[in-house]
């Protein structure tokens, strides 16, 4: 009789951890409008440009057509949220001086950080589906005929999955190492809008645009923008882009776990 290889079980601790996690997001009011909210606003964006957009054109900037630009506001839109998300998960508990408490139910820091930057990575990748579905409706029902349902736009989707998975971790390794969730929101909202940009400036007028595709805004664009802006010396191939954002999202996750156990909570 043949034996059936045995599936491995989730550590109870692991589980234990995740649960305690996962129910800090489901106690708020948040934790359970903001998915429906993020489909709602991807079917109303999508629904518009859908409606008043052209599908694909011959060296457009944007490969997948205008048609398509609610989708990429509704990913935007998701990724600073789940950013948030990610952040208010660990820069809560030292606001509300609860993280002693949470470090006495789970005491392997490694554990605690594992739990929380995965949790907030996962709400964050459910709610980017919330928000790509009600994109995907909305071109399924305005945009049929413009929009082409091919490898690019899959890709998108893809590409905001990732970007939401990254950012959600991003967001919780900031919140733990800034210890403050406006703070960690702060930070991204500033590099994102004021620095990354003005890095743009100047590596461009100095002649080396080519660096500014290693910075974690151009690796973003890069990955969810799928074929787009083709010419454009700030962002890297879509391969590469997802790439260099994975890494960006390892190095503030390490950062974040050796501060957690390195330092007093």
């Amino acid at each position: 009789m043949m034996l059936l290889p045995t599936i491995p079980r989730v550590p109870t601790e692991v589980n234990r951890a995740a649960n305690s996690e996962f129910r800090k997001i489901i106690a708020l009011r948040t934790g359970w409008w903001m998915p429906p909210v993020l489909a709602a606003v991807g079917f109303v964006a999508t629904s518009v440009s859908a409606s008043v957009g052209s599908g694909p054109q011959e060296r457009a900037a944007l490969a997948t057509g205008t048609v398509t630009v609610g989708l990429y506001i509704a990913i935007a839109i998701a990724a600073v949220c789940g950013v948030w998300r990610g952040a208010s998960l660990s820069g809560d508990e030292y606001r509300h001086h609860s993280i002693s408490l949470t470090a006495l139910s789970i005491p392997d820091r490694t554990l605690l950080f594992g739990a929380k930057v995965g949790v907030a990575a996962g709400y964050s990748v459910v709610s980017m589906l919330c928000a790509e579905a009600g994109a995907l409706l909305a071109l399924l029902a305005f945009g049929r005929g413009k929009a082409h349902f091919g490898w690019q736009l899959a890709g998108v989707f893809g590409g905001g999955l990732l970007a939401a998975l990254c950012w959600g971790a991003i967001g919780a390794g900031l919140g733990l190492l800034l210890r403050s969730t406006t703070l960690a929101t702060i930070a991204v909202a500033g590099w994102l809008m004021l620095l990354e940009p003005l890095i743009w400036l100047v590596a461009k007028a100095a002649g080396v645009a080519g660096l500014v595709t290693l910075l974690p805004g151009s690796a973003t664009v890069g990955t969810v923008a799928v074929g787009s802006f083709a010419d454009s010396p700030f962002l890297p191939p879509n391969a590469a882009s997802a790439v260099v954002l994975v890494l960006w999202t390892l190095a503030s996750g390490t950062a974040a776990w050796w501060y957690l156990r390195g330092r007093e909570i």
